[in-house]
Order: C-alpha cells, then sequence, then structure tokens
C-alpha cells in the first residue's frame, strides 16, 4: 500500500549515505593535507564542493516530496523530520572538514602541527573517517544496535581531545600562542565532526524505534 513512500525512502536514505561517505573522503584528505602540509590536496578540496552542494539539494527535494507527495503518517512523518536533520548534519561534518583543510592551506609551507601532536591527530583523523563510514552504514541498514555502537568511538575522539589539552597546558610548550590557538580549533573541529555522526545514529535511532537511545537504556534497566 506505501511502495512509493517506501521506495522514496529508500532513495533519501541512499542519498543521506553517499553525502557521509564524501564527508568522510573529504576528513581523510583533509588530514593528509594536515599531516603532509600539503598545499594542492587541501586547495583542491576548498575549490571542489560541487558535489556535496548537489547532494545536498538533492536529498532536501526528495524529503520535500515525500512531505508533499506521500502523506505521511506519524510514523513516517517522523523518518522524514529526522531526514532533514540529517542532512544538517552531515553538511556540517562536510564543513568542519573543510576547516581542517583551511588551517592546513594558512600554515602552508610550515606545517600546521608540532611534532607533539601529530599523532593524536593522525588517530583522529582516523576515527572521523570510521564513524562517517559507520554513520553512512549506520542509514543504509537502519539498525539501531548499529547506531548506538558509533558511540565508542565518539568515545574514543573524546578521551584523545581531553589528552591534546594535557600537551597544550604543559608549561614547557615551546611552540608559542598561534601554534595553540590551531591545535585548539582542530581538536574542536574532529571532535564536533564525531559528535555528528552520533547525532545522525540517534536520529536512526528514533526513526525506527521511537525511541531515543536513553529511553531504550532505561527499558533494559527494567
Amino acid at each position: 500500500m506505501r511502495t512509493a513512500y517506501h521506495e522514496q525512502l529508500a532513495e533519501l536514505n541512499t542519498t543521506l549515505g553517499e553525502m557521509c561517505e564524501l564527508s568522510g573522503v573529504t576528513m581523510e584528505h583533509a588530514t593528509n593535507a594536515l599531516l603532509q602540509a600539503d598545499l594542492s590536496v587541501a586547495e583542491q578540496l576548498l575549490d571542489d564542493r560541487e558535489r556535496m552542494t548537489h547532494l545536498t539539494s538533492a536529498a532536501e527535494d526528495q524529503a520535500f516530496k515525500l512531505l508533499a507527495l506521500q502523506a505521511p503518517v506519524a510514523g513516517e512523518l517522523r523518518e522524514i523530520v529526522s531526514g532533514f536533520q540529517i542532512v544538517a548534519d552531515i553538511d556540517r561534518m562536510y564543513a568542519l572538514a573543510l576547516h581542517v583543510a583551511k588551517v592546513a592551506r594558512r600554515r602552508h609551507p610550515e606545517p600546521a602541527l608540532p611534532e607533539e601532536v601529530r599523532g593524536y591527530f593522525a588517530e583522529m583523523g582516523r576515527l572521523a573517517v570510521r564513524l562517517a563510514n559507520g554513520a553512512r552504514e549506520v542509514l543504509d541498514t537502519s539498525d539501531p544496535q548499529k547506531a548506538l555502537a558509533l558511540g565508542v568511538d565518539d568515545d574514543a575522539m573524546d578521551d584523545l581531545h581531553k589528552h591534546l589539552f594535557t600537551v597544550l597546558m604543559d608549561r614547557d610548550w615551546p611552540h608559542g600562542v598561534a601554534a595553540a590557538v590551531d591545535v585548539t580549533l582542530l581538536g574542536r573541529y574532529y571532535e564536533r565532526f564525531a559528535d555528528h555522526a552520533v547525532s545522525i545514529g540517534r536520529r536512526v535511532v528514533f526513526q525506527a524505534t521511537g525511541q531515543t537511545p536513553e529511553q531504550i537504556a532505561d527499558a533494559a534497566k527494567d
């Protein structure tokens, strides 16, 4: 009875998944540009935004068509509204990846990262890509358990972010204020990227169950 609705919803989720993948690839390349002081990669990322613009427009159009043409009932409306929110989350992930590329470009030809923190950012970049790929898988499968599992990598990202500050607060930090500001901002970009990926997972949980992760956790205790 609702074949057309489910087909169009699947198209929307496919588009959202492609957006997640692009955000992850962009963050991967931006991290490489940051670690290697690679100006050409940073500039290419900053100049090539057309695909994300196209995907964002396509996702929004698909969601609006679902609202306008399919007369969604309560559970379906929840899925569509969550779709709009996920578009915003992924757009922000992509923007944060570009912020990383901007730092790499601004500091060229000098490396943006002191040697003491390069390992932190290599690992943060790896986790960010895993989270983006995980978010895509969650959108493909609508699996609440996989969605909740994104929190594990997010916790690891938060730990790395906190440890960065122990390095920055060291009285013997020799790299000056500008480097400290760059490291602080970059750490925030990666941490927020992870938060938005987890937010996508939370929205998928709500789409699939009608409950928040906290409500599911509370029900499991009873």
